[in-house]
């Protein structure tokens, strides 16, 4: 990579030379070093896998040829017993006809009698025997006698010329054949022997006869059940099935598997199957559902497929039965294989893994004494660097803790302080040394809250201190009172454990002080704009008083005639009048005199209808004056709202007095304030709208703004108040415009507790 260069400068050939090949850059021989060394491991990874790799492939084989043996040796078994069930029986067609009474029915096949005589004989000899049916056919392959014959299913008059064992027994041979009972529908193995003349019946099995002398009348045949070895099979562990010639499988431990095939049929062998009824009334048979793996080197065969709608995998070996064309399966499950593998491969990893340990062990261990005798130089140094670290960060926690303005205590779990800051104790005005272990009362309590500081102090103890804080009047050392806010909160240890409790305490004595002097500002401030409002109404309190006066003097000139004349009536009449008059007078003083005043009475319970009457009571001179009038919906059953009356009073004063003056250029007939009051979610809803103008869009946002004004000589306080007084009673006020013009100013306010 070409060198950097001053942004001045111009690069040049000379200052990129091309990396030549006997000096490569660093990074690449880096690379270089480190792949040397992770060579070698490499290479005994790779071979460690492949001897691990070879191990657990002579273990798999190993293992699949012990099953192949454990096949043999359980076929083994199994083929002696096939046999033994298939050879147990084989003498019995060939004995019995050889008995008189089976000749006798023979010759004699319409004989009742003698045929009954027969049925008794081969009966008995069943019964003896414990095979499931013996029965005679004729050359017709009509049924004789048989063992069955008092029974429902009764072999007798059945035709079974069509079955195999009756064919070969009627040539002269033995026959041995497998199917399903053309009359019970029962599978069993049919063993036959033909019936010759003057005792020369064949027997056995084979192929030929047994001697030319004598002429075949009948045959003989002995119906054996497999089902108790079938029911035996079901309690093995892998599967078993036997198959015949065509590679059905006609008994299994897996009842799902009973007439399907390993292969496919012939169409001709499929036909002689129908034709023998072999299967009873099956036509077709389905595959096995099997994958069959082979493969040269290993015993048997692979065969995958579900049983029991599981994925299993069997080692299978097939044991062919020529002398009962027959064909044993055999499987084991190839599970133990895979295992076997697995196994191979976890201990050689093992191993492995414990050789890697150990020489990972020895490069550590030398490596740890090589960083011993470095750690340790360097622990000394580190010691005393670890030292003055701590020493900083314990001065820079006091300074920090010293420069705090927010008072910090510390009590354990029994209350004794165990910790304060420079902030606290000039909060309290004692020292460290005279508070830490102090237990309550503590020296700092107000005298007239111990109460409540005790209670404060068992709520912290019980675990429930106020999360959200609590004021608490303190006692300083000189005697002044000091107002603080206390936040506490549990004290975790290192180790978790709760040990005391951690109280913040914030001196707040000047915030008391600002907001009382904020509070004396707000009543000097509603004073003043009851002074203007005063001011404004004063020409109309003028034309108020003016009236009564008049009348005074009108009734007083009226009276003193009247008392010249005599006339008493006229007279009382004239005084009376006069009466009513100076009352009316005293009665517009004493409203002026309470809304000036500045003082009110505190909080009460406020009817509606008494404050919206109280309001327009006083404009009554103003609405004469601008020729206007009220208009009042309120339900009877409002309930009263909680509030100051006489704040209350002057909200809707001014709403109202507002309203007048909106209506200025309104036509005289339009000048009504509209005041409605309804019930709505828990607050008293009241409603005062004008038929004004009402208020441009562009100043709807600064309605509420201090020393705001659309009037002329305006102060720009009294909505300003208004809302400050309607949310010190918890209300809301707004205003929104008045459908058809005019503006709507809506005060919401809650309704008194019951």
């Amino acid at each position: 990579m070409p060198p950097t260069l001053p942004p001045s400068s111009e690069p040049t050939p000379e200052l990129a030379p091309a990396p030549t090949p006997d000096r490569a850059p660093a990074p690449a021989r880096f690379r270089r070093a480190r792949l040397r060394k992770l060579a070698p491991w490499a290479a005994a990874l790779a071979l460690a896998l492949l001897l691990i790799g070879l191990a657990a492939q002579w273990a798999a084989t190993r293992e699949a040829n012990f099953q192949a043996d454990s096949i043999r040796r359980a076929m083994e078994v199994h083929v002696l017993g096939l046999r033994d069930s298939a050879g147990k029986y084989n003498y019995l067609p060939f004995t019995t006809g050889l008995h008189p009474e089976v000749l006798a029915a023979l010759a004699h096949p319409q004989d009742a009698a003698v045929r009954q005589r027969a049925n008794l004989y081969i009966e008995e000899v069943n019964r003896q025997a414990g095979s499931d049916a013996l029965y005679l056919i004729d050359l017709n392959g009509t049924t004789l006698a048989a063992s069955n014959w008092a029974t429902p299913q009764s072999f007798v008059g059945e035709s079974y010329a069509n079955r195999p064992y009756f064919i070969d027994a009627r040539a002269g041979r033995g026959g041995m054949f497998y199917g399903v009972g053309q009359t019970t529908g029962e599978p069993g193995l049919f063993i036959s022997a033909p019936v010759r003349a003057e005792g020369g019946a064949g027997g056995g099995t084979g192929d030929g006869a047994a001697g030319t002398a004598g002429a075949v009348l009948g045959v003989v045949t002995v119906k054996v059940s497999l089902r108790q070895l079938q029911e035996a099979w079901t309690f093995v562990r892998d599967p078993i099935l036997l198959t015949d010639a065509r590679g059905v499988v006609f008994l299994s431990s897996v009842p799902s598997w009973l007439y399907q095939t390993t292969r496919d049929i012939a169409p001709a062998e499929l036909d002689r199957v129908r034709r023998d009824q072999q299967y009873g009334a099956r036509t077709r048979f389905a595959a096995l559902p099997w994958k069959v793996e082979r493969s040269d080197d290993q015993p048997g065969y692979l065969v995958r497929t579900d049983i029991a709608g599981k994925p299993r995998r069997f080692l299978a070996v097939d044991e062919p039965l020529p002398d009962l064309g027959w064909t044993l399966t055999v499987m084991a499950d190839h599970a133990e294989v895979s295992r076997a593998r697995e196994r191979a491969w976890m201990l050689g990893l093992l191993c492995a893994g414990v050789l890697l340990l150990g020489g990972l062990y020895w490069r550590l261990r030398e490596r740890r004494f090589a960083e011993q005798r470095d750690a340790r130089r360097d622990l000394e140094l580190r010691v005393r660097e670890r030292t003055h670290a701590l020493d900083e960060a314990h001065a820079f926690r006091k300074a920090m803790e010293d420069s705090l303005l927010v008072g910090m205590r510390a009590r354990d779990r029994e209350g004794r302080i165990t910790y304060v800051n420079p902030a606290f104790c000039d909060m309290t005005g004692y020292g460290a040394d005279e508070l830490l272990g102090k237990l309550p009362p503590y020296p700092y309590w107000h005298p007239d809250d111990v109460t409540q500081h005790w209670h404060h102090y068992d709520a912290m103890m019980s675990g429930q201190p106020a999360r959200s804080g609590f004021e608490s009047r303190l006692r300083h050392r000189d005697g002044r009172e000091v107002i603080t806010m206390v936040y506490t909160a549990p004290l975790i240890d290192a180790d978790g454990a709760h040990s005391g409790w951690m109280s913040s305490v914030v001196d707040i004595t000047e915030q008391k002080r600002a907001e009382l002097r904020q509070r004396q500002n707000d009543e000097q401030l509603q004073h003043a704009q009851r002074l203007a409002s005063l001011g404004e109404m004063a020409s109309t309190l003028a034309h108020e008083l003016n009236q009564p006066l008049m009348a005074l003097s009108n009734f007083a000139s009226a009276a003193k005639a009247f008392a010249e004349q005599g006339n008493q009536p006229l007279l009382v009449s004239s005084l009376d009048e006069t009466m009513a008059q100076a009352q009316r007078s005293a009665e517009i003083v004493r409203r002026i005199r309470g809304f000036v005043r500045q003082r009110t009475v505190g909080t009460e319970d406020c009817a509606v209808n008494a404050l919206v009457a109280n309001a327009l009571a006083l404009l009554q001179g103003e609405m004469r004056q601008r020729q206007a009038r009220a208009e009042v919906r309120m339900p009877a059953a409002l309930p009263p709202v909680r509030g100051d009356r006489v704040l209350l009073e002057q909200v809707l004063l001014n709403l109202v007095s507002n309203s007048l003056q909106a209506m200025q250029a309104t036509p005289v007939e339009q000048r009504v304030v509209e005041i409605e009051a309804e019930l709505l979610d828990a607050r008293v809803h009241i409603r005062v709208a004008d038929h004004g103008p009402g208020i441009d869009a562009a100043l709807a946002e600064q309605v509420f703004a201090p020393f705001f004004t659309t009037k002329a000589g305006g102060l720009g306080l009294g909505l300003n108040i208004c809302r400050t007084i309607v949310e010190a009673h918890r209300g809301r006020l707004s205003f929104a415009d008045r459908p058809g013009g005019g503006t709507v100013f809506t005060l919401a306010l809650e309704i008194s507790p019951p």
